[in-house]
């Protein structure tokens, strides 16, 4: 089956991109064009007309990339044509037209790539982020994951289970030599360095997946503090609700920022007291769920009635910023209690000191994103298989006896499947619809 779609972005613009790519495509170029194939890898300028009636459709650029070095590793073509809706439209009906061609369903051509062997499992999700970063360091992270530093890790440990376990099955086959007690030792302290690699890998405060998802802040606090006002200062925009009514906002509103290339998701929260309300102890619920799960608490208070008991003190114990806001209202000095946690005194309202408090979130994200040059992993998928294969390695530094090697060879197998499945290397059928649908349609 032939496959085509629009690459580039839906929408007027100057140029479109349509991909094509299939045993069908060059037979969709010659009937299009009314040419022969053009040489490969050249742009080559074409009418590209009506099939049954030879009417002009456009004139674009048509580009022939024969099989297998191709983007898919199939038979491809790129037409460049105006990008005008009724002119994408015309030519993917003409495509249409053609026996064994059909829309590409989303993220298809990367499929394709993976399933040919041009590129692995990474490299395919790393196309993937790269194509929705909206920050520099998310693009940077994608770039680097495009370049198989990740992949050669995990591929390079995935051997070395590989040359354990050859030892381990020549044991079993051969039952009656004895391993000399060198090698046993080897095998052990060889899986047992495999293992304190991978916990090491695991050990990175998930840096990959708050870098590729966004930094999770969550503005929390009592009610009529000013929450919904801070958000809205932030992203310079009408975000949230904004009333003198204690309890307006009753249900979670996000929105994502950039700040100076960090990838931000700030989470306006509803106003935390004992409330009668189902629906306002619902969203309470959720708030307290919300700051639990922040990488950052921005715990906002009023000036004139701070009150540091209860739930306040326990969202202040961890990784939060105290905003103190109202001070244009205060009339004596602060509760010298509050000197005791990382703080910041402003004014929404005079919009006094927001400068300080962008500052010191700033600060924050830095010092989280400071052991960013190691990242390796950044999927909760990719986490998921090496938990699993630290489990499984576990399992076999376990069994000491000489009788247990054939269970022991069972659990290398699986150690070894789930460093190949983070890199494509084994059967993952049952996880390719779950990476590819994340794609755009036309990659």
């Amino acid at each position: 089956m032939t496959i085509y779609a629009l690459s580039s972005g839906p929408g007027v613009s100057g140029v479109a991109v349509i991909r094509i790519s299939g045993p069908e495509t060059a037979q969709v170029i010659k009937k299009l064009t009314n040419r022969h194939i053009p040489k490969p890898r050249m742009a080559t300028l074409r009418k590209i007309n009506n099939i049954n009636t030879s009417e002009l459709i456009d004139e674009g650029i048509i580009i022939w990339f024969p099989g297998p070095e191709s983007y898919t590793g199939e038979d491809m073509a790129e037409i460049h044509i105006h990008g005008g809706k009724a002119v994408i439209v015309s030519v993917q009906n003409e495509i249409s037209k053609i026996e064994n061609c059909r829309l590409a369903e989303a993220g298809e051509f990367t499929k394709l790539a993976f399933q040919n062997g041009k590129i692995n499992l990474l490299k395919a999700e790393s196309i993937a982020d790269l194509i929705s970063s909206e920050t520099e360091i998310q693009r940077l992270q994608a770039v680097k994951m495009m370049k198989g530093k990740s992949s050669e890790k995990f591929n390079e440990l995935r051997e070395k289970l590989l040359k354990i376990l050859s030892f381990v099955e020549a044991k079993i086959d051969f039952p009656e030599e004895d391993l000399p007690e060198e090698n046993l030792k080897k095998i052990k302290e060889d899986s047992s360095n495999v293992l304190n690699e991978i916990k090491k890998i695991l050990n990175d405060q998930k840096v990959g997946e708050i870098i590729r998802e966004g930094f999770k802040i969550a503005i929390v606090g009592p009610t009529n503090a000013g929450k919904s006002s801070l958000l809205n200062n932030l992203s310079k925009r009408e975000v949230a609700i904004v009333s003198e009514i204690a309890g307006t906002t009753r249900d979670v509103v996000e929105t994502h920022l950039n700040i100076d290339g960090y990838p931000v998701i700030i989470s306006d929260t509803a106003g935390i007291r004992d409330s009668n309300d189902e629906i306002e102890k619902k969203g309470i619920k959720l708030s307290l769920k919300k700051a639990e799960n922040a990488d950052l608490k921005l715990v906002v208070v009023d000036a004139k009635s701070a009150n540091f008991k209860g739930f306040l003190n326990d969202l202040l114990k961890k990784d939060s910023i105290l905003v103190i806001n109202k001070s244009d209202l205060l009339k004596e000095k602060l509760d010298p209690e509050i000197s005791k946690f990382n703080h910041v005194l402003i004014s929404l309202k005079d919009n006094l000191n927001i400068d300080k408090l962008i500052s010191k979130i700033k600060n924050h994200l830095e010092n989280k994103f400071i052991s960013e040059e190691d990242i390796l992993i950044t999927r909760e998928r990719h986490r998921q298989h090496l938990l699993l294969c630290v489990e499984h390695l576990k399992n076999f530094s376990n069994k000491n006896d000489k009788k247990d090697f054939d269970k022991g060879a069972e659990d290398l197998r699986l150690a070894t499947r789930q460093l190949g499945m983070i890199v494509g290397k084994v059967d993952v059928e049952e996880i390719l619809g779950s990476i590819f649908n994340d794609f755009c349609i036309g990659k």
